[in-house]
């Protein structure tokens, strides 16, 4: 459903329908997030996955796979016409979107800063990673932090480092990471409430939300697309 909203809502900027928007999100269950062009066989270890209650599901954004799970993961996604990211290369886009981010951890003295392409980090390895798809010219750009993690998990759910099954496929990056647990007693639902009240001052944003028809506009994409076998595991 998260998948499947973050497409709805960037076509709705693109017709015109909404504003720019900014939408700060929870996890209900675990999940590995693949990127659009990776391949399942090469990214998840899918005994491991069975074993430890994680579903998977592919996004319609680049990069590498997420792992997600409820009350220790934070999601924003920013859906945004061409015009916010205008004279600015597709590298520079990622730093200049999540620098409030960056800003906010900072305000928490949480010692955050962007590390390129697409990491905001800390001096022990990486806090949260950026995505972007583009449509149009028009841009989702989501970023999913950790809040708190079982990093020794990772290898054994995300083959990363192992050799591949399929031949075509993005491979995910071996990245240390760094939880925001490590460096604040906040908790998830603090810091959250925290980001997001730093973005509506930094913005002067208001709340608008979801509409019905909006969500059964995702609701369809969910049967039709984010919850179909095809597309969760089609080859790149």
């Amino acid at each position: 459903m998260h998948m499947a909203l973050d497409e709805m809502l960037l076509e709705e900027v693109i017709a015109g329908a909404r504003p720019p928007t900014m939408r700060l999100w929870r996890w209900i269950e675990c999940a590995l997030v693949i990127g659009s062009h990776q391949s399942v066989a090469n990214e998840v270890d899918l005994v491991a996955a069975h074993k430890y209650g994680f579903v998977i599901t592919r996004r319609m954004s680049g990069g590498g796979t997420m792992l997600c799970e409820p009350n220790r993961t934070i999601t924003y996604s920013m859906y945004l016409p061409e015009s916010l990211v205008s004279g600015v290369s597709f590298r520079k886009s990622y730093a200049l979107l999540d620098a409030w981010a960056v800003a906010a951890f900072n305000r928490m003295d949480v010692p955050a800063a962007y590390r390129e392409i697409n990491d905001i980090i800390s001096p022990r390895g990486k806090i949260a990673g950026a995505a972007q798809a583009r449509r149009r010219g028009n841009v989702l750009h989501h970023t999913t932090i950790a809040h708190t993690m079982d990093v020794e998990l990772i290898p054994r759910l995300i083959r990363i480092g192992r050799a591949s099954v399929a031949e075509r496929g993005v491979r995910s990056a071996e990245k240390s990471v760094s939880p925001l647990s490590w460096f604040t007693e906040l908790s998830c639902d603090e810091v959250a409430a925290r980001l997001l009240a730093y973005f509506m001052g930094a913005f002067d944003a208001r709340e608008k939300p979801l509409t019905s028809p909006e969500v059964s506009a995702a609701r369809r994409l969910v049967a039709s697309k984010y919850s179909a076998p095809q597309w969760i595991n089609r080859l790149p």
